[in-house]
């Protein structure tokens, strides 16, 4: 499989890498920041929970954003906007508590986000018209989970022997690199001519609700190790950033795999298929963790990103053979929309659990959640029509 796909820009891959740097180097450095100040799992849960209610909230107004409006400079202003914000916390965090910072950081991070996001990717199948979905798909999410790998590479040594405020100040430069890719951009490359007022209405039928519940569980899956991997490093396994950020880098090596690998596999596999039996294994690898130790632990993390992302470019191309170019914003705002109810229950069984509870043991409970859930997205499996 070609690594790049020649309708995909290099400055749009570039951007993306650059910009999966920054945002993932940024969710990375605040919760160890938070872990690191004394408030555990709770505090990290608890600035998850905000960017999910954040997301939740904003989600369905950026889809329908998305469809209206230019989504190359939605992403640039996006872009810019992430880039002041971090610049912001690297300032204001050097006289505010910790926590105060973080979680008024993250709203307004949050937000842009969530726009740079779904705009981004509903410009994959403008970019991929008479090339193969998966491939292009396929392409993007190796950039980003190339930025991923790069962001726990580079969070480790910051954190271990800079300041946060250094750190946040050196993510912020990858957000301006991203805006000044994007920016280079032809504008031709990308649709310009998304927005109408009359766009088609957003009809949602049970494949489609089957996507999204699969969509939701990985999402969840992603968040947990979010949430829990800087406290399952701290205080179960009891080491160092350097560790964590070896575990980061072992989801993201994984993830790097998983992005490349879907259009290899058969044609003949039925996607919800596929999605239940990853949904599967990623329920078995979070069992694991409990008798797990080093470096068996960096093992099933790496499993679980291969996992992860693999199922999240085969729901991505699903859906994006499902949905029209001119309601692909809004199907991708309702489908994180929902993901973010899920966030938003796993952060606050986090938050209300906090230090009571070994974060290995909560990773053995949402295991049980997805085999309970792959038991009822798998009634009427044999119905789906939707192939990779």
């Amino acid at each position: 499989m070609p690594v790049v796909v020649p309708c995909i820009t290099v400055g749009f891959l570039t951007s993306t890498l650059s910009a999966a740097v920054g945002r993932n180097g940024y969710y990375i450095a605040s919760a160890w920041v938070l872990v690191e100040a004394g408030y555990g799992s709770a505090g990290v849960a608890t600035l998850l929970f905000i960017v999910s209610v954040v997301e939740f909230v904003a989600s369905p107004l950026v889809g329908l954003i998305a469809d209206r409006f230019d989504r190359r400079r939605l992403n640039v202003t996006a872009d810019l906007s992430r880039f002041v914000v971090l610049l912001a916390t690297a300032c204001v965090i050097l006289y505010l508590g910790v926590l105060l910072t973080i979680c008024l950081s993250a709203i307004l991070f949050a937000f842009c986000d969530r726009v740079a996001l779904t705009t981004s990717q509903s410009m994959i199948p403008f970019m991929a018209r008479g090339n193969n979905l998966a491939a292009s798909n396929s392409t993007v999410f190796f950039a980003m989970q190339l930025g991923c790998l790069g962001a726990a590479l580079l969070a480790g040594p910051l954190l271990s022997e800079r300041s946060p405020a250094l750190t946040f100040t050196v993510l912020a430069m990858f957000f301006l690199v991203s805006a000044g890719c994007l920016h280079s951009v032809r504008p031709g490359s990308i649709s310009n001519s998304v927005g109408s007022s009359k766009s088609p209405a957003f009809n949602i039928d049970l494949s489609l609700l089957r996507l999204f519940a699969v969509y939701a569980l990985l999402y969840g899956s992603a968040v947990l190790v979010s949430v829990l991997g800087s406290s399952f490093v701290f205080e179960e396994q009891k080491d160092s950033a350097a560790a964590f950020g070896y575990l980061e880098t072992a989801w993201s090596a994984g993830s790097l795999i998983g992005a490349l690998v879907l259009v290899r596999l058969p044609r003949a596999i039925n996607a919800h298929t596929l999605h239940l039996v990853l949904l599967g294994l990623i329920a078995l690898a979070l069992m694991a963790l409990i008798p797990a130790r080093a470096p068996w632990t960096l093992a099933i993390f790496a499993a679980l990103g291969f996992l992860y992302n693999l199922g999240r470019v085969s729901v991505e191309v699903t859906l994006h053979s499902r949905a029209s170019d001119n309601v692909l914003g809004r199907a991708k705002g309702l489908m994180h929309s929902l993901a973010a109810v899920l966030g938003l229950l796993i952060f606050s069984v986090a938050a209300v659990l906090g230090d009571s509870v070994f974060p290995s043991t909560i990773f053995f409970g949402f295991g049980v959640v997805l085999l309970i859930a792959i038991s009822a997205l798998s009634i009427g499996v044999e119905q789906q029509e939707v192939e990779l």
